[in-house]
């Protein structure tokens, strides 16, 4: 991503050089034009921009020089401007119907082979291509959003003149994060991102928060990626102790200035393991607790059925996570948009297409994209999605242990009945709930809570905890050899996401060691 010096160097040359056409590939109108209007300045060169408001002004000046408003009338005033003097730049800012063979285009082509002899010059703003007959004639350049450096000096820049006047407490680190997380927004936009916070009257640390939900906001319509709302119960999340203390090291590293140590920003974890164990949760917890928006990518909705639609789909999808990073990017059930890959499926190479376009984005990608995808059936995924460069960590969650059933019960327990239970009844719960997933559990305690509702407090006793508990079938006893199928490959090629070793039939497991807590 070139940044606005390149940019501006690249440019100067191409008017030096009189290129006689150039397009400035651009959403930010306003940025280009101060570039231009600085370059034209320093050069000392006759220059004009065009606006369907306006008409035709002098770019340095802004004094008006043809009051037709149309773009073919300034293009016919250029036309006759170039012929009559030397060195002319004509600057387009609104110019449709450019991007084909149109008559448009087709006066265009021609002011620009009269500018080739004349020595002048046309810079087309857009954010579209233009006809690749007319482009050829002339050059292309890319004017990005302003990186972290840059959004970093218009932070400073916006607040510059405050300080004194209210209550500050950015630091250097603070103003550093904030661009971190603005980047990927133009220039207007962060400064009126700013602009709100010093309309309270004092900037604190904690709007770093607020920095987050402002572009969020920003980015509220994208296409591609759903935005998920959260909830407080997408709060907590019993056990995983391994996991939880991987992800407090690397939250820290998501929105730091990396780049001296010549290391890229978190890419996120894969989840695997047993179905209803709290992986698609963790996903929401993550998010909430690093106060982050979380947006959901549906690779099986990607599909499309016209050659290259799904390709493209997920390139948009991609494309608008790097937009509103920093996020977290929830992929559930990764294997079932990817499975085609390894099945050989007849659809003419589009699954093998879309893995290859997903991982090239997943290992080069330098945006701050947190991906956590989750996985039930890891049979079907495919090999290059595990290896290492990937994914940061690959992590197994498994039925939970009795510590960490205790745990989940609690947390549905005082969330449903705002209450604790007696430890003796408890244990028993925990006792009983041998085998079972987080979402049994869950499922268990939901019974307690309809009772509660319907026949009130009263209405609770420790027998009905225990009954409810009984009447669970967990899937570890409905289909054993699946969950054991699937815990069998979590123990020897996976990171326990509990901490704590897998287990089979009560011997510790000999395969990766889990994280250090």
């Amino acid at each position: 991503m070139p940044d606005a010096a390149a940019c501006r160097e690249t440019l100067e040359r191409y008017l030096k050089a009189r290129i006689p056409i150039i397009s400035v590939r651009t959403t930010e109108r306003a940025r280009a034009l101060e570039l231009l209007r600085a370059i034209i300045s320093s050069l000392n060169i006759p220059g004009f921009v065009h606006t369907l408001s306006q008409g035709m002004r002098d770019l340095v000046t802004n004094r008006s020089v043809n009051e037709d408003r149309s773009v073919p009338g300034a293009l016919d005033f250029a036309s006759q401007q170039i012929s009559q003097r030397q060195n002319l730049t004509f600057v387009l800012t609104e110019v449709a119907d450019i991007e084909d063979d149109t008559p448009t285009a087709r006066q265009f082509q021609d002011v620009v082979m009269l500018a080739a002899e004349k020595g002048g010059c046309l810079v087309i703003i857009t954010s579209k291509p233009v006809w690749s007959q007319l482009q050829r004639l002339g050059m292309t350049i890319t004017l990005d959003v302003p990186t972290e450096d840059e959004m970093r000096q218009i932070i400073q820049e916006s607040i510059a003149a405050y300080r004194g006047q209210i209550p500050i407490e950015w630091t250097s680190d603070e103003e550093r994060e904030a661009a971190a997380i603005l980047a990927g927004i133009s220039r207007i936009e962060a400064e009126n991102v700013i602009a709100t916070l010093l309309a309270k009257g004092a900037i604190k640390k904690s709007d770093l928060g607020e920095l987050v939900h402002a572009k969020d906001r920003i980015f509220s319509d994208i296409s591609g990626i759903e935005r998920v709302k959260l909830n407080g119960f997408d709060l907590s999340v019993g056990g995983l102790a391994g996991l939880k203390a991987w992800l407090e090291r690397e939250r820290p590293l998501l929105t730091a200035d990396l780049r001296e140590r010549g290391i890229r920003p978190p890419r996120g974890c894969l989840l695997v393991g047993v179905p209803g164990c709290g992986k698609s949760l963790s996903a929401k917890a993550i998010s909430a607790s690093w106060n982050l928006p979380l947006y959901r990518l549906d690779l099986a909705n990607i599909h499309g059925q016209y050659l290259g639609q799904s390709e493209g789909r997920l390139k948009d999808a991609l494309a608008s996570a790097d937009h509103v990073a920093p996020c977290v990017l929830w992929i559930d059930e990764i294997e079932k948009g990817l499975a085609g890959a390894t099945q050989g499926a007849g659809d003419g190479g589009t699954s093998t297409r879309l893995v290859g376009h997903f991982l090239f984005w997943l290992q080069e990608a330098r945006s701050r994209v947190f991906v956590v995808a989750t996985a039930n059936d890891v049979s079907r995924l495919p090999p290059e999605l595990l290896r290492r460069g990937r994914f940061d960590e690959l992590f197994f969650v498994d039925l939970p242990t009795p510590s960490e059933r205790k745990e989940i019960i609690g947390i549905y327990v005082k969330r449903g009945l705002k209450r604790v239970i007696e430890d003796d009844v408890m244990n028993d719960l925990v006792q009983l709930s041998e085998g079972f997933a987080g979402c049994d559990l869950e499922s268990a305690v939901r019974e307690v809570v309809k009772e509660a509702f319907l026949k009130g407090d009263s209405a609770i006793t420790p027998g009905l905890f225990r009954s409810s508990f009984q009447n669970v079938v967990p899937l570890s006893k409905t289909n054993p050899e699946k969950i054991e199928e699937i815990r069998a490959w979590g123990r020897d090629r996976a990171v326990p996401a509990s901490g704590q070793p897998i287990e089979q039939t009560g011997v510790p497991s000999k395969g990766r060691r889990a994280v250090l807590v």
